[in-house]
């Protein structure tokens, strides 16, 4: 089963073509807003070292968020596009889910951590399970310090992972906290791709029109909203709630 990855939701943008066998082919880009101009090209590049034709797809991963608001929309608007076309299904994970996963062999508490923009991180905690890693707190949005004080009340072993946690690694690592290298600074589409796989062989697969971007910020809430409403030639009556919003 060929599946291919699509992460878009923070500063680098990745794609990846694996199997049930490993992967065969990746791209990365780590400039900020290039992931429209990087993405195709990208994909075309993976066909091109994995010597397969777009036909040989199976189904296509994408990450949810949260993450840059652009950068969400972009890859789910090509995952979309391209299940459609091939009529493929789709699965989508979250990117915090997908970072902590790089850290999924250590046996303490995991903290991963994105930057949010204007001056606020993204952030979920987990615990190794076994085959794995499970999420143990909802999305959480905030500043450095309300991080800092939640993992201090937490009295725990706690490594912090993402450019996030790089990036307030003073301020956390006051806390007690480990904060990992730059290494473990991004989710990345081949730890996508790794942990759909199992979801695609299920087949617990989505709709291509069911994708939703994951939005904890009401803020960025009500932006899509808003041009989701301008779009239909109307104006909103109203906001949903962040995580239901499209």
């Amino acid at each position: 089963m060929l599946i291919l990855g699509i992460e878009t939701c923070t500063p680098q943008t990745s794609v990846c073509l694996g199997t049930e066998h490993g992967l065969l082919a990746s791209a990365a880009l780590g400039r900020g807003n290039a992931h429209g101009e990087f993405l195709t090209p990208a994909i075309q590049f993976c066909l091109e070292q994995a010597r397969v034709d777009v036909a040989a797809v199976s189904g296509v991963a994408v990450s949810l968020g949260p993450g840059l608001f652009t950068g969400m929309r972009v890859g789910i608007i090509t995952a979309q596009a391209l299940a459609h076309a091939r009529r493929l299904p789709v699965v989508g994970m979250a990117s915090l889910d997908l970072l902590a996963f790089g850290a999924r062999h250590v046996r303490r508490l995991v903290c991963s951590v994105l930057d949010a923009r204007r001056s606020e991180l993204f952030w979920a905690f987990y615990r190794a399970s076994p085959g794995g890693l499970q999420r143990v707190t909802e999305f959480r949005v905030g500043g450095a310090a309300k991080l800092a004080g939640e993992i201090e009340a937490l009295a725990d072993d706690v490594l912090a992972v993402g450019d996030g946690a790089c990036a307030n690694r003073s301020l956390l690592e006051s806390t007690g906290a480990e904060v990992a290298s730059n290494a473990l600074a991004y989710p990345s589409a081949h730890a996508l791709v790794e942990l759909a796989l199992p979801r695609f062989i299920r087949e617990e697969t989505q709709r291509a029109e069911d994708l939703r971007p994951t939005y904890i910020r009401k803020a960025d809430a009500r932006i899509s909203w808003r041009n989701r409403g301008a779009l239909l030639g109307g104006k909103p009556t109203g906001v949903p709630d962040a995580k239901q919003v499209s």
